[in-house]
């Protein structure tokens, strides 16, 4: 995932203060698909026994060419180019929009049309703008105190609140299957790997996967597919293969890479609504009572336009 602001089309300055606070890395399809990996590389971490003592099975991700895995994974195979024993392989197999998933209230999301180039519809987040509301705060106790306002002086709750709104577009969720084969040399190393699917999730067959602040809700399907060829008579190499399918539950943000509206978009709130007087051709009668009058007092004294 790149690291730069190219996805969130807010400036540079804006970002590093927003990052304590906010998190702006969208959800893709790489986001969940590295969330799956981690999980089958680092949470399960499953170990076996082999010939070389108890080791961890690798995890190779599948889609990748397979002339790129045997020059950079030479580790994976042996002298002849063959894949070594025991491994864990993740395919990403389907995807399916559901709408029957995408929840009450985020499936009554309305996509971006007015003022595309603006970007975002769902806002996640707010903050208090502190140098405009102070602003505003200043300027009503000074009209109130006629300019006697001091460094000192304590100011009262202002209701003309500025925040800022972080807003992004419309989610979308997917289901997303993934295809986890074990393959294995031998029946105990196959029972070493394929018990943690069954027994980690506990009597539930479900779990959650993290990457980059993103949670995703993840089912094992309950049919595990065991296939060797341990009847074959031949001269084959003795294989086990046993196939887990999972589901995940995960979401879209944005068009990724060929997204040109910003991925996130900052707002601010408006507090005043100013509407300006409108002026007669001879000028409106000036009738208001007293000197240095409060904003309740100053008002004019015959019902009519004060200046």
């Amino acid at each position: 995932m790149p690291t730069d602001n190219r996805y969130t089309g807010i400036p540079s300055d804006k970002i590093n203060k927003l990052d304590d606070e906010f998190h702006f890395s969208p959800s893709t399809f790489e986001t969940v698909d590295y969330a799956i990996f981690d999980y089958m590389n680092d949470t399960l971490g499953l170990r076996c026994r082999t010939n070389k003592g108890w080791k961890k099975a690798p995890v190779i991700w599948v889609a990748s060419e397979r002339s790129y895995q045997m020059k950079n994974s030479k580790e994976y195979r042996d002298d002849e180019g063959m894949v070594v024993l025991p491994v864990i392989t993740i395919e990403r197999s389907s995807v399916v929009k559901d709408l029957n998933t995408r929840g009450a209230f985020y499936g009554n999301q309305f996509p971006i049309q007015s003022q595309p180039e603006k970007g975002g519809s769902l806002t996640i987040a707010r903050r208090i703008k502190q140098d405009k509301t102070s602003n505003f705060a200043n300027a009503t106790a000074n009209r109130k105190y006629n300019d006697k306002v001091g460094p000192k002086f304590v100011r009262k709750a202002t209701k003309k609140v500025v925040y800022e709104y972080i807003s992004i577009p419309p989610i979308v969720y997917v289901d997303i299957t993934y295809s986890i084969t074990l393959r294995t040399e031998y029946q105990q190393q196959m029972n070493d790997l394929i018990q943690p699917f069954i027994t980690r999730p506990g009597t539930i067959n479900s779990f959650m996967i993290e990457r980059d602040g993103h949670r995703y809700e993840t089912f094992v399907q309950g049919d595990y597919s065991l296939n060797n060829n341990i009847t074959d008579m031949t001269t084959e190499e003795r294989r086990f293969e046993t196939k887990v399918d999972l589901k995940v539950l995960g979401y879209l943000i944005g068009e990724g890479e060929n997204q040109e509206t910003p991925m996130f978009s900052i707002r601010e709130n408006a507090v005043q609504v100013s509407i300006p007087r409108e002026h007669v051709v001879w000028g409106d009668p000036i009738s208001v009572s007293g000197d240095g009058m409060t904003d309740r007092q100053n008002t004019a004294v015959d019902g009519k336009y004060r200046e």
